[in-house]
């Protein structure tokens, strides 16, 4: 379902047999949650066959010399089938006919083989082996204080829009996986861990070079992407006790390999669950699931913590499983995120960045702002912010406040008057507007295609998403000459 590269998807070959233990501070991470503690859902799972019960151990403290798992080398392939066999083993089931799926051996997905019914649990997920960032929060306790209060400083700071007590939930994933990555092989999560991708093509990989191909408003999103994850590492590295309170060496704690890994994991894999309070739950095999703006499955999360997966609707056989990733009416920030360009996006952003100031004050949302992709109609608020602008500019206090009053009130017949008034000068700066993105879209464009793909590998996607960008604006700019 990707342009480019899709980072999103695993992979795997091969199983050895294995038995794994964990150390006895990890044990509340595997306790059943209480009811209400992290559910999206009450639902209860059509898999009622009670669960292999996940091994425990009585160490308190990390196996130093366990062999760790190797993140770095990119051509290690992901063992996906074992990874389903251990999931399989705790208490994992599938829908009859419903089967890992590859056309190129490196990319998969879930699909059917068989017909599924609309309502019908698809993949059922226990909590034994669901991580899920209260269960760590509870698990480390007061060990953490000193990290999450560098990251609610640093997020105060640097005014962080997505607030500090939303991306501690992400930080603790993250700390979880790099202890479970620590234990290696004596990680019970090692199958999983296995199967997992080594690279990514999200803001967070990216380099100042990447960023220096992208347009404006995806420079800005993957560029925030990086700035959240360095957020992330220097909180872990603040106070020095924090690493080794949760069994960290200080060997891994500064790797940017290793930390960066487990930071890219927790957030291209987790699902948000609420109520009554905010947790990102990730759910071995069902974080297999690949995105569709019009997708056919839903996962949720009940009173017990276990994560289900639930049809939407009938799906045929042969049908891929898909869940919603983000916003389908805007791609970019999927593309920030995830590291992908989704296929089947119908509209994207009409990338009026210089004029956020306006559209934070007439109260609309990107996601309003929009070109279509095939036809390049525009939405009736692109006009309006971009009516607004040239108001602000040359009436601030007559005009643009009445034109203002105007969107917030839905006045509909005001606003049709004055966009009827002002349409040549609304219409002659959406051309600027629009032939200045296809320019510097096509430009960053050829920058990228100089690159060594050796040692910039994100440049394909970064193509793809400006390609995007070049062809809806050029239709845009075609139906706005039509216009006068």
């Amino acid at each position: 379902n990707t342009l480019g590269s899709a980072p999103h998807i695993t992979m795997t070959i091969g199983w050895i047999g294995f038995h794994y233990t964990f150390p006895s501070n990890s044990s509340a991470f595997f306790l059943v949650c209480c009811a209400g503690a992290l559910l999206s859902s009450s639902s209860v799972s059509a898999f009622s066959q009670p669960a292999a019960t996940v091994p425990r151990s009585s160490s308190s403290y990390l196996h130093q010399f366990a062999k760790t798992i190797d993140v770095v080398d990119i051509y290690t392939p992901r063992d996906v089938y074992s990874m389903e066999e251990w999931a399989t083993q705790y208490g994992m089931k599938k829908a009859e006919g419903v089967e890992l799926s590859s056309t190129d051996d490196w990319d998969y997905s879930l699909t059917t083989t068989t017909p599924i019914g609309a309502g019908q649990t698809i993949l059922f997920v226990p909590s034994d082996i669901v991580l899920n960032s209260a269960a760590v929060r509870r698990e480390y306790g007061a060990m953490l204080q000193h990290a999450e209060a560098a990251i609610t400083k640093i997020d105060e700071v640097s005014k962080n829009p997505q607030g500090a007590d939303r991306r501690l939930s992400l930080f603790y994933l993250m700390v979880k996986l790099l202890v479970e990555y620590e234990r290696g092989h004596d990680s019970a999560y090692h199958p999983w861990l296995m199967s997992l991708p080594r690279q990514f093509y999200n803001g967070v990989s990216m380099t100042r070079a990447c960023f220096r191909c992208l347009p404006p408003y995806a420079g800005w999103l993957t560029s925030n992407e990086r700035l959240s994850y360095s957020h992330f590492a220097r909180a872990l590295r603040n106070d020095e006790n924090t690493g080794f309170y949760v069994g960290l060496s200080e060997e891994t704690i500064y790797n940017d390999d290793v930390v960066k890994w487990a930071y890219n994991v927790a957030l291209t894999r987790y699902h948000e669950a609420w109520m009554p309070e905010c947790t990102r739950v990730i759910g071995p095999m069902a974080d297999m699931i690949n995105h569709s703006s019009q997708h056919n499955c839903e996962i949720t999360v009940d009173y017990e913590g276990n994560v289900n997966v639930v049809a939407l609707y009938d799906l045929d056989a042969g049908s891929p499983l898909t869940i919603s990733l983000g916003d389908p009416t805007n791609p970019t920030p999927i593309f920030a995120q995830y590291g992908f360009l989704p296929r089947d996006c119908p509209t994207i952003f009409c990338k009026a960045m210089h004029l956020e100031k306006r559209i934070q004050e007439l109260g609309y949302d990107f996601s309003e702002l929009l070109f279509q992709t095939e036809t390049g109609e525009i939405t009736p608020k692109v006009w309006d912010i971009f009516l607004y602008g040239i108001l602000h500019k040359s009436d601030p206090t007559g005009a643009a406040q009445q034109f203002y009053m105007a969107c917030i009130n839905d006045d509909e017949d005001t606003k049709g008057q004055y966009h009827q008034e002002y349409f040549a000068y609304t219409l002659d700066a959406l051309k600027t507007h629009v032939y200045s993105i296809m320019n510097d879209a096509e430009n960053l464009t050829m920058k990228a295609q100089t690159y060594d793909l050796s040692m910039h590998p994100r440049v394909p996607v970064i193509v793809a998403h400006n390609q995007l960008v070049s062809q809806t604006f050029a239709i845009t700019a075609a139906l706005l000459e039509q216009m006068g």
